[in-house]
């Protein structure tokens, strides 16, 4: 009997156990909404990025320069054909101006050759973008159906949002907002425009010419020319010339305006970067490391020092050798008048100083030291505030490779902006801002180029 309800209460145990484990089961998830397409995704991204590589920016800003570039080219051949029609005397001198308006005719038509060159890569770069952005769009707007969220939608509305709210709230502020300054820097330079010999060819290897970017009145169109007459270092005398035409032919028709009558000695120029301003000349003062002024006008030199361990071993080099008696650089932009030099105290580092005449003599202003050696540059120039160095790279490219903008305080070594030269080297440069011309003088003098923005 026992061994019965043993059985019995055996079996009702298994049958329990087999119940219970007939009660499990497993269940499968089906989810009825689409799998996002991660691969669609990263393709439409890889496309995007693509696109936007494609967008050839330095193409479209080298167009901007090529019309600005034209623009004044324009406007100079203009004034030579006004100046042709009120000087031409039938002979050489006219000969001389045509040969040079043709020059310039020429190379106005190379200027519309590129310009017509890059308009068509332009408007097929804008094409071919435009069909990859439309082909994005479409593909973003598929996406859009799987934000069943709608997560993305509210981003993008709480976008518009916050864009109309800061645009409201510029457009209401009592506070002024500061305006983005448009970038004064290099972007391109072309030339030479013109290239001559002078009136002394081959006679004197080293010197400076230009215009006066503030000259007197009726002198607007007058050039100027210093040649070192004595053991290629020293001059005494500035020789003026009324028009472009007159230097190529060497008709010095003002003549010598004279510092001194015995040449060296006192208060006479020293190395060939002198620059004229406001009918005054500005250059090294003789043996002595001073700024000079010589008013064309008066006949009367003022001088300034520069501080002292001021360095007489700072000059311009180039692969093989430094160019002689070019430890002091003076320049002109628009703001005035400008010094560069070196000190014992920068190491040879190159150092930049406004030179001011607002009283009796000049003074030196505001400085700025740079980071740039001034022996690994062959020159430099200063143009809307910004000081630019060069440097030797064959007997026909010379390079602007740095920059420091006083400004902002900021330097570049990155410049690289190639340009033409018709000599192996530059002994003196300096920009002309009445003109937008750097005025270079290498073996002779020439217009190395024309400034483009």
């Amino acid at each position: 009997m026992y061994l019965a309800m043993i059985f019995q209460l055996f079996t009702l145990h298994i049958i329990f156990y087999q119940q219970v484990t007939s009660e499990s089961c497993t269940c499968e998830l089906k989810n009825t909404v689409k799998t996002f397409p991660h691969d669609k995704l990263d393709t439409v991204e890889q496309a995007a990025v693509k696109c936007n590589g494609d967008l050839n920016v330095k193409k479209a800003r080298n167009f901007d320069s090529l019309l600005l570039g034209l623009e004044k080219r324009l406007f100079q051949l203009e004034m030579d054909v006004s100046e042709l029609e009120r000087e031409d005397d039938g002979d050489l001198y006219g000969v001389i101006t045509l040969q040079v308006i043709h020059n310039e005719i020429v190379e106005i038509q190379q200027l519309l050759d590129q310009l017509n060159s890059s308009h068509f890569g332009l408007q097929q770069q804008n094409s071919v973008v435009s069909e990859k952005l439309q082909d994005i769009q479409g593909e973003m707007k598929q996406l859009e159906a799987f934000d069943t969220m709608q997560g993305v939608k509210r981003e993008l509305a709480n976008k518009r949002l916050k864009r109309d709210l800061d645009q409201c709230k510029d457009e209401h502020s009592l506070i002024p907002t500061d305006t983005p300054q448009v970038s004064n820097h290099l972007l391109n330079v072309t030339g030479p425009r013109v290239n001559t010999a002078g009136e002394y060819p081959g006679s004197y290897k080293y010197g400076a010419w230009g215009r006066d970017p503030k000259p007197a009145v009726g002198k607007e169109n007058w050039y100027w020319l210093v040649m070192l007459t004595s053991s290629n270092a020293y001059a005494h005398y500035v020789r003026r010339y009324s028009t472009l035409s007159s230097l190529i032919v060497g008709v010095s028709t003002p003549g010598n305006v004279q510092i001194s009558p015995s040449n060296p000695t006192t208060n006479t120029i020293l190395g060939p970067n002198a620059v004229l301003y406001g009918e005054a000349l500005y250059y090294n003062c003789y043996t002595t490391a001073a700024v000079c002024r010589f008013n064309l006008t008066s006949k009367t030199v003022e001088s300034t020092n520069l501080p002292i361990g001021t360095s007489s071993k700072g000059s311009y080099c180039h692969l093989d050798a430094c160019y002689p008696y070019t430890d002091l650089d003076l320049a002109t932009d628009e703001s005035g008048v400008w010094v560069v030099y070196t000190t014992s105290q920068d190491y040879g580092n190159m150092v930049l100083s406004r030179v001011e005449d607002q009283g009796q003599q000049p003074t030196l202003g505001q400085t700025w030291r740079t980071s740039l050696y001034k022996k690994a540059a062959s020159n430099s120039f200063v143009a809307r505030g910004v000081l630019y160095a060069t440097r030797y790279v064959s007997d026909k490219v010379e390079e602007i490779f740095y920059l420091l903008d006083t400004v902002t305080g900021v330097e570049r070594f990155d410049v690289g902006i190639f340009i033409a030269k018709m000599g192996a080297h530059i002994y003196s440069l300096n920009y002309s801002p009445d003109t937008s011309m750097v005025w270079v003088t290498g073996a002779t003098p020439s217009v190395l180029s024309e400034w483009v923005q």
